[in-house]
């Protein structure tokens, strides 16, 4: 019998795109395929590519020429994902050590183009959805996982590429993603991080018009599941009903992360969000008032064309008032393909990044008063793993911290004596801009 081919598949970009990474990488280990982290023993190299901005588009690039630079002559090399969705066949003239190309909607395609021979390239339509439940593989934590809900987005943001990669919304029906999410919990895991490009949108594309709330309302009844976790929740999408299942759910993190992108009511018509800075004040106070305790996450964009120093100041000032828990930072990139791209008055990168810094300054020192009104606090901590630094460390994440972009809480317990995924309770005894440091509470 001859041993199983392996493959070695790198994903760049976002969570939505690592879903696409373990549903291709499923399909294949159906196949009876392995996956392998070492690319010199796989049969087949994937690089799963972003393109959002352009430095992810280099990226992207640089990985598949890496790869390429150092494989071996029986390896098939296939690149996937939103950067050929965005270039097209053109990346077959510029990158001619690849053996084949899929756009985000022809991800299924994989096993097959691995079993040919022949150079090929399909694009088809933006966007990949499973409307049955995909088996999964290759998931980075057994115990924390992202589900998407939605692809696409039906909003045009005038700096936004991701309609033309992704396509329109569209959403999975309830009972899918509720069938997927007790498949996942049924394999271990204990929290979903519930993904889409918009996924307070979710349900908008269905008959009858269901709601976000509707959905965390039914996976909240899964047994041993612990933490649901909203990422990407556009401010228009936030309503009382989504709000109230959030503090009435014990399964429901008090966690949003809301991409406001900036605050200047010009700048912000500019973008196409259409909404001012009175109206995103009002928001945040009625989220804090309905869902006490609740830890807000949002991203800010400086330097977006025609943003002007009083635009700005507004933006830093609002940073320094709202005290958002978690805030992430971005210079504006002038995307091909986008409006805002053809906008006047485009911002010098030498101010934007004065602005940038200036931003996560006025953040670090909101997020380092918050992580200090925390010390003394006993939390509930999720167990992710030994801490690569200290022996006698795990690292583990409150409620108010997900996976990956939010920090850790460095937990002083030896790695034997605690599970993975497991969670336990534990007090703040320090912390900085970033991490917590705690201690289990000794029964």
């Amino acid at each position: 019998m001859p041993p199983p081919r392996r493959v070695h598949l790198v994903s760049l970009g976002c969570p939505k795109n690592r879903v696409d990474s373990e549903s291709m990488l499923g399909q294949l280990v159906a196949l009876g395929w392995e996956v392998t982290d070492e690319p010199a023993l796989a049969d087949a190299l994937v690089v799963n590519t972003c393109s959002f901005i352009q430095p992810a588009t280099e990226e992207s690039i640089e990985t598949v020429l890496g790869l390429a630079s150092d494989r071996l002559p029986h390896q098939r090399l296939i690149v996937t994902g939103c950067m050929v969705q965005r270039y097209g066949e053109g990346l077959t003239d510029e990158l001619p050590e690849v053996d084949g190309f899929l756009g985000t909607g022809e991800l299924w395609r994989l096993a097959a183009m691995l079993d040919g021979e022949q150079r090929q390239v399909h694009l088809g339509e933006a966007g990949w959805l499973e409307q049955a439940p995909v088996p999964r593989a290759g998931q980075w934590r057994p115990h924390s996982t992202y589900l998407k809900i939605t692809e696409g987005c039906h909003r045009r943001c005038s700096y936004c590429i991701i309609p033309t990669l992704r396509g329109p919304l569209r959403s999975r029906a309830q009972e899918q993603v509720v069938q997927e999410a007790r498949s996942l919990v049924g394999q271990g895991v204990r929290e979903l991080c519930l993904v889409g490009q918009d996924t307070t949108a979710w349900g908008q594309d269905l008959t009858g018009r269901p709601r976000l709330s509707g959905l965390l309302q039914a996976l909240a009844g899964i047994d041993e599941l612990d933490w649901i976790r909203v990422l990407y929740a556009h401010p228009r999408g936030v309503d009382d009903a989504l709000l109230d299942v959030m503090a009435s759910s014990s399964r429901v993190c008090r966690y949003l992360d809301l991409p406001l992108q900036h605050v200047s009511a010009p700048v912000l018509m500019a973008m196409g969000r259409g909404m001012d800075r009175s109206t995103l004040e009002a928001l945040i106070a009625r989220i804090r008032d309905r869902v006490p305790g609740v830890v807000l996450r949002s991203t800010f964009m400086v330097g977006f064309p025609g943003e002007t120093d009083q635009d700005f100041e507004q933006l830093l000032e609002f940073v320094r008032e709202q005290r958002l828990e978690r805030a992430g930072v971005f210079r504006y990139f002038a995307e091909d393909g986008t409006r805002a791209a053809t906008l006047p008055d485009q911002v010098p990168p030498e101010l934007q990044q004065e602005r940038y810094d200036a931003i996560i300054d006025a953040q670090a020192q909101v997020a380092l008063a918050y992580h200090m009104s925390l010390v003394g606090r006993t939390i509930p901590v999720m167990v992710d793993g030994a801490s690569p630094e200290h022996d006698m460390l795990v690292l583990g994440r409150h409620q108010g911290q997900a996976p990956e972009i939010d920090g850790v809480v460095h937990l002083g317990v030896p790695p034997d004596g605690v599970q993975l995924g497991s969670i336990v309770q534990a007090t703040v005894t320090d912390g900085d801009a970033v991490d917590l440091a705690a201690e289990p509470v000794v029964d």
